[in-house]
């Protein structure tokens, strides 16, 4: 198997931090005590202080000063702590990338995230699952381009990172996209199998039935996160507007652009998240 050659590279899998795996598997347990997790985010320094700056900053608007992990937990909740630890984890995991240029990659990773949440909002669907899957989905580029540096930058001159045309690209120059190997890197991760389903079907959400929602809402938001990125303009938007992924979810049409905020706007506050 192709991919599993890639992953047999040296970079190719980042560990992640302990605390995000153990957060990741509350998905999947209910009961888990938000005590243990304060305790434990308590022991990593740096994302305790990274944790607390966005507490604190305007995105939350909480009344008084957040002065400790359990104050974090107790204001904001449990799986809002949840989404931003996990988020800031894999930011910090990977510190440089060959060829990739990582802030432009982690905001619009957060823009993808932000825009999941807000379509999740309309669509009556789980808008933390849709945020941290969001931040996650193009995970896959970073494996590639750690793990083969060369091929990864032959190809970002055929079609950058960000680029539509991306994902054709690396299947027909690899055999394999960068979603499969996003979702082939969190089942070695061990997340819960919603997240790598989500993530392999993102690209083509109307590929099987029935509809994978997730992957639907992630397919809209990165959509919405690339046409900014880009800058496309209003004649280029309408031409690739994603009208059947929109209506398989019920939304209106042309309610991403017309009645969405803007992603930057969406995530503003939430910047500490990516440095």
């Amino acid at each position: 198997m192709q991919l599993e050659a890639l992953f047999q590279q040296p970079h190719a899998l980042p560990a992640a931090p302990k605390i995000v795996n153990e957060l990741v598997r509350s998905f999947d347990n209910p009961a888990i005590a938000t005590e243990d997790i304060a305790r434990q985010l308590g022991a990593d320094p740096v994302l305790s202080a990274k944790l607390l700056r966005l507490a604190n900053s305007a995105y939350y608007h909480v009344s008084r000063s957040v002065g400790t992990v359990e104050d974090a937990v107790l204001m904001l909740g449990f799986v809002t702590v949840r989404t931003l630890v996990i988020s800031s984890g894999l930011v910090s995991g990977y510190k440089t990338v060959p060829g990739l240029n990582l802030p432009q990659f982690w905001r619009y990773s957060l823009h993808s995230a932000v825009s999941a949440r807000w379509i999740a909002r309309q669509t009556g669907d789980n808008q933390d699952l849709a945020f941290t899957v969001g931040m996650m989905h193009a995970i896959g580029q970073l494996v590639i381009h750690a793990a083969m540096p060369e091929q990864a930058m032959q190809l970002d001159k055929i079609a950058p990172p960000l680029d539509a045309r991306r994902l054709d690209a690396e299947r027909v120059s690899l055999g394999y996209d960068y979603a499969q190997v996003g979702a082939e890197l969190t089942r070695r991760w061990k997340f819960p199998a919603t997240f790598a389903e989500a993530i392999a079907a993102f690209p083509d959400p109307l590929a099987k039935t029935p509809l994978n929602r997730l992957a639907a809402i992630v397919h809209l938001a990165s959509w919405r996160a690339r046409i900014e990125e880009n800058a496309l303009s209003n004649e280029e938007i309408i031409a690739c507007y994603p009208n059947e992924v929109a209506e398989a979810l019920g939304l209106p049409p042309s309610v991403l652009v017309d009645r969405m905020p803007p992603p930057a706007e969406l995530s503003a506050g939430l910047e500490e998240l990516v440095k």
